[in-house]
């Protein structure tokens, strides 16, 4: 893990610089509480009616390290991604981040531990510009009252320009560079992808959660979402992508899970699950 965390800056051609690129100047270190943290879930549970959806899962992100959560159609996958950003509530079990308890925190203070997530169709608000939807995920680190803000006092006006000009960094580091005053309804869906990445990061996250990130990427875009998010790794994030190209997922993850009804089957490093006759049964296919 790297002990100096970093953001991600853009390399000459406006792509995320690639993996392994040393700390350059110019690149923004993360904050301190984004070092060398773990997001914990134990023995999670989720219901609804007599479905069980999610049934006592455990699964732990570091900091620095991408994990990918896998597993068919309707195994649990967005529903555990669910829980772990406060969107449903925990029926059963424990989500700690440091040892701090989380379990109960509304969808509104999961950016209070650090985490961050994109969904599986990319919630922008369409009138608005790149940079401006980008800018938004930085309201997190916002310490103006509404008045100082409807004012535009000093700080308010400083606080604006710093959240711009980091959302103007990761937009280049993500490749959106050269379109940042165009509207969000107008991009076309890699785009969106990206995007909503880049604001997930204008959180300054130690986690981020991407729910199948890969989804109707061309081969070239999702070669591009691989080295955005090895960069993330790099710079000392977690990333946990729950995704159904089975191969992006092994190639680019240190660790995976397997779900299936709700239930893991397998935990382990990429060739272990790749290989194991369960996860093949159940997922990959003879």
């Amino acid at each position: 893990m790297n002990p100096n965390p970093t953001y991600p800056t853009p390399g000459p051609s406006g792509a995320a610089l690639p993996a392994g690129a040393g700390a350059s100047a110019g690149q923004r270190p993360l904050a301190a509480e984004a070092r060398h943290r773990e997001l914990v879930a134990t023995d999670l549970t989720r219901r609804f009616g007599s479905v069980v959806a999610v049934d006592s899962v455990s699964l732990s992100l570091r900091a620095g390290e991408i994990h990918g959560l896998i597993g068919p159609n309707g195994s649990g996958k967005t529903t555990f991604l669910n829980l772990l950003t406060g969107y449903y509530k925990v029926d059963q079990g424990r989500i700690l981040v440091d040892g701090e308890d989380l379990t109960a925190a509304p969808v509104q203070r999961r950016p209070e531990f650090g985490i961050a997530r994109t969904f599986q169709k990319p919630r922008l608000l369409g009138t608005l510009s790149v940079l401006d939807n980008a800018t938004l995920g930085g309201w997190e680190h916002a310490h103006s009252g509404f008045l100082e803000t409807a004012l535009a006092l000093p700080r308010a006006r400083r606080e604006d320009r710093a959240q711009r000009e980091l959302a103007s960094e990761l937009l280049h580091g993500v490749g959106l560079g050269n379109i940042l005053g165009r509207k969000a309804n107008l991009l076309d869906h890699a785009e969106q992808r990206f995007l909503e990445i880049a604001r997930g990061l204008a959180m300054q996250p130690s986690f981020i959660l991407l729910d199948e990130p890969a989804g109707g990427l061309t081969e070239h875009e999702i070669e591009q979402l691989a080295n955005i998010v090895v960069t993330l790794r790099d710079c000392g994030i977690g990333v946990l992508i729950v995704e159904h190209h089975t191969d992006f997922v092994f190639r680019i993850c240190d660790r995976v899970t397997t779900l299936n009804l709700g239930k893991m089957i397998k935990h382990g490093t990429p060739d272990e699950v790749r290989n194991d006759p369960e996860v093949i049964r159940v997922y990959l296919g003879a």
